[in-house]
């Protein structure tokens, strides 16, 4: 029996190195005495019933494999590649970062899939970042998987090699394909049936409830008429007394502030905060600052980190009327304070900055400011005249045309926030208030970005008392965005007659040197098209950010998104792009979405952001083409359509 084992085990070792030395190989460890003793015994008791078949040679295998993988990775065939010399396979325990994806998707879930293996992107500095000449698509590559789309790498290379890896998409592919291709790429399919009927009526969605026609009615249809709003906006005080509502009078939302308020203290009570949560197709989001609450209720598809934005806006708004000891203050001497009193009056700001944020604000969604697009010799011009006939008491001045900023001058170590120019311009441009009280105002201001705690005093003249006197009545929102103003801020409480002064020399130069005029003509002109940047391009719109300088720019909305309800579809686009690309759990820096009505993409790097939009028929290969000449003409014109560098002077100013 022995000598029958040791003749099978021969008759093995010899058609096991008789396979290997087939394939061209030899085994490791193999010596002449083994393949002797297979040869002295092969013979004598291996039948042929008890040899098992043959193992096909490794490299054919190994690619046969490999070709498998690649039809699978891109959902149709692929070109044949040559075989890989020397192909060797060793044990392991690492993972290669190619071969597993995770997908993160705007709710927080998280996706793992594994993908056919391919070299890591090239590593490159970021010296190239305003070209995307890896954007190019062949033909031949459209048969290579999209997998690489998906940026959850470490950016060890640059974003263009990842931009151009999925911004090719043919819409001749099957159905089935494309789905295939959006999972994999990180690519989002947006099903916008919904935001139809979401946006029905829309242009009625700023309408006082119960006005007009509808004074009369009973409350169970004013509640209806309540609760059809898209978006609404609560403020009331750890006590549950209302302090600030968008739609409905106290009568009205009393009994769902008495609901919130329950809802807060269950959760406070349990140690829990309550931030947010969703029911009814519509999105909560709650924020406490001290003794306040802040609601949101949206239906319009913002995130929550959106939503809180928005919140701290309203709440900025409020601390630049009262400051924030103030506030303090009244409800540390009493609990149940009604605030309404010491805020009446500024409603109309609180209404206008909740009617932006319902119509959709570019600046808040984005942190960041437009300013008018002139040439670099000509913003110098008005700069260096703020300067000459700057007052002691200056500590900020601004000229502000068409709701964008021109010039801004400051004193050294100090900047004007974001959020308090925001407060700024919604107080020129959105709210009535200013205008109505003619072409000078005194305001004092406290301005939370640069300190919640003390007021500062502002001087705002508009420049076109006559065109406005002319149009007075009409309450068209389109005159007021087309009206100049310079804005003098002092923390000297008795600088008006100084300020004054500093403004009629400052106009008086202007008029002279010609910049008033320039001024005017950029306002008329209006913003750019897209075609003027990229001519014949697909895009209808887009959106570039400059991290650095804080700013935006953008084309005009026509003619594509003319009416009140396209621009708010187009803002919603721009919300869920920017949500992708900015969740916490997110690894996107590039992120292409696909809809009935629109082809956009999202690029992010560390020195700009660019959102674009295109129509629904729109290949990749001329959005991505798109996307790389808008970067190069923005990196070009810079100068021109932001305040960078040498645009803002410094000055030693009173700065007390």
């Amino acid at each position: 029996m022995s000598d029958d084992r040791v003749s099978q085990e021969a008759s093995k070792n010899a058609l096991t190195v008789h396979s290997q030395r087939k394939a061209g190989g030899s085994l490791p460890g193999t010596e002449i005495p083994s393949i002797n003793i297979a040869q002295n015994g092969a013979g004598d008791v291996a039948s042929e019933e008890d040899r098992p078949p043959p193992l096909p040679p490794r490299p054919k295998r190994v690619e046969a494999h490999r070709r498998v993988s690649n039809v699978v990775a891109a959902g149709f065939p692929s070109p044949q590649h040559p075989a890989r010399p020397r192909l060797q396979a060793t044990a392991t325990t690492a993972l290669s970062r190619t071969d597993i994806h995770t997908q993160s998707y705007q709710d927080g879930s998280r996706e793992t899939y594994a993908a056919s293996k391919q070299a890591s992107p090239p590593t490159r500095s970021w010296g190239g970042w305003g070209s995307v000449r890896h954007l190019k698509i062949h033909d031949g590559d459209e048969t290579a998987s999209i997998r690489s789309a998906a940026p959850t790498l470490g950016t060890g290379g640059d974003v263009e090699s990842l931009l151009g890896g999925f911004l090719g998409h043919d819409q001749a592919s099957g159905s089935n394909i494309l789905e295939k291709q959006l999972q994999e790429a990180g690519l989002e399919e947006l099903d916008d049936s919904k935001e139809v009927e979401v946006l029905e009526d829309f242009d009625r969605e700023f309408d006082e409830v119960g006005a007009g026609d509808e004074k009369n009615l009973d409350e169970e249809k004013l509640v209806a008429q309540w609760k059809s709003k898209r978006k609404h906006f609560m403020i009331l005080s750890s006590a549950g007394k209302p302090v600030y509502t968008r739609h409905g009078d106290d009568n009205l939302i009393s009994g769902y502030i008495g609901i919130i308020q329950t809802i807060i203290s269950f959760y406070e009570g349990a140690q829990d905060q309550l931030r947010g949560f969703t029911a009814g197709g519509a999105r909560f989001v709650i924020m406490s600052q001290g003794p306040l609450y802040l609601v949101a209720v949206s239906k319009l598809g913002e995130s929550a980190a959106q939503l809180r934005v928005q919140l701290e806006a309203l709440y900025m708004q409020i601390l630049s009327t009262l400051t924030l000891p103030n506030l303090t203050h009244l409800f540390s001497n009493r609990p149940s304070t009604d605030l309404r009193r010491p805020l009446k009056g500024t409603e109309p700001l609180l209404s206008a900055l909740a009617d932006s944020f319902t119509r959709g604000s570019i600046s808040t969604l984005f942190s960041a400011l437009e300013c008018l697009k002139i040439r670099k010799a000509h913003r110098e011009v008005i700069n260096n005249t703020l300067l000459q006939k700057r007052c002691e008491s200056l500590l900020y001045g601004l000229v502000v045309a068409g709701g964008r900023l021109v010039s801004v001058v400051r004193p050294r170590r100090h900047s004007l926030h974001p959020s308090d120019l925001q407060l700024i311009f919604n107080m020129l441009f959105e709210a009535e208030g200013v205008k109505a009280g003619g072409g000078e105002n005194w305001i004092p201001l406290c301005l939370p970005g640069f300190n919640k705690n003390g007021y500062l005093y502002m001087y705002v003249s508009f420049l076109d008392d006559q065109d406005r006197d002319s149009t007075e009545g009409q309450g068209s929102k389109a005159s007021r965005h087309d009206e100049v103003a310079v804005v003098l801020i002092s923390a000297n409480k008795e600088s008006f007659y100084d300020l004054r002064n500093m403004r009629d020399t400052v106009v008086e130069e202007l008029e002279k040197n010609g910049s008033m005029s320039l001024i005017k003509n950029a306002i008329e002109k209006g913003r750019y098209a897209a075609t003027d940047i990229v001519p014949g391009t697909v895009l209808h719109h887009f959106i570039y950010k400059s991290r650095a300088n804080v700013q935006f720019t953008m084309p005009t909305y026509e003619p594509h998104f003319t009416t009140l309800k396209a621009r708010r579809k187009l803002l919603s686009l721009y919300h869920t792009l920017h949500a992708n690309v900015h969740a916490k759990n997110a690894h996107l820096n590039v992120q292409h979405c696909i809809s009935r009505n629109s082809v956009s993409l999202a690029w992010v790097t560390p020195i700009f952001e660019l959102y674009c939009v295109a129509g629904p028929n729109s290949s990749r290969n001329a959005l991505a083409q798109s996307a790389n000449k808008v970067g190069q003409w923005a990196r070009r014109e810079e100068e021109r359509i932001f305040i960078i560098g040498g645009a803002v002077r410094f000055f030693q100013g009173a700065q007390s």
